[in-house]
């Protein structure tokens, strides 16, 4: 445990560990106007951080044109990055939202997302990518 101040003056023990959580899911039957809108994409994004309480640093996006094409959006967060990759061909799209810290919350973005992209079905996966509690200068890691 660590002692940390608060921006209201008041301080508060805490778990002295980095706090990981992963969501993500694969998106089916998306209607494919909404999967090319790369400009529509980016504003999800945005909207997509703020609601989830995360503080966006920027978006970036390609377009990818032909056969197989589709379009990726990047948000880049000071709590890590949310992404989503579409295939409208397939209307099918992939959504990726990590968050590092206890203040954002990686499933309201993915929810927005969801919501606003309406596919028929999707899967959703929760990964907890919190560090260990571990002194320092303990031994270093290995490969499973």
């Amino acid at each position: 445990m660590k002692t940390v101040e608060l921006t209201n003056g008041s301080k508060k023990k805490v778990e002295d560990r980095i706090v990981g959580r992963h969501v993500y899911g694969n998106l089916y039957g998306v209607d494919p106007a909404k999967l090319w809108d790369e400009e529509g994409l980016k504003e999800l994004v945005r909207e997509a951080a703020e609601v989830a309480n995360m503080k966006l640093v920027e978006v970036r996006s390609w377009k990818f044109t032909g056969y197989h094409g589709g379009v990726s959006v990047m948000a880049l967060v000071l709590e890590s990055h949310i992404t989503i990759h579409t295939w409208p061909d397939y209307e099918y799209a992939t959504v990726d939202v990590y968050t590092c810290g206890e203040r954002s919350d990686p499933w309201r973005a993915f929810e927005l997302i969801v919501e606003r992209l309406e596919p028929e079905d999707y899967v959703v996966h929760y990964s907890d990518r919190s560090s260990p509690k571990r002194p320092l200068g303990g031994t270093a890691g290995r490969i499973q």
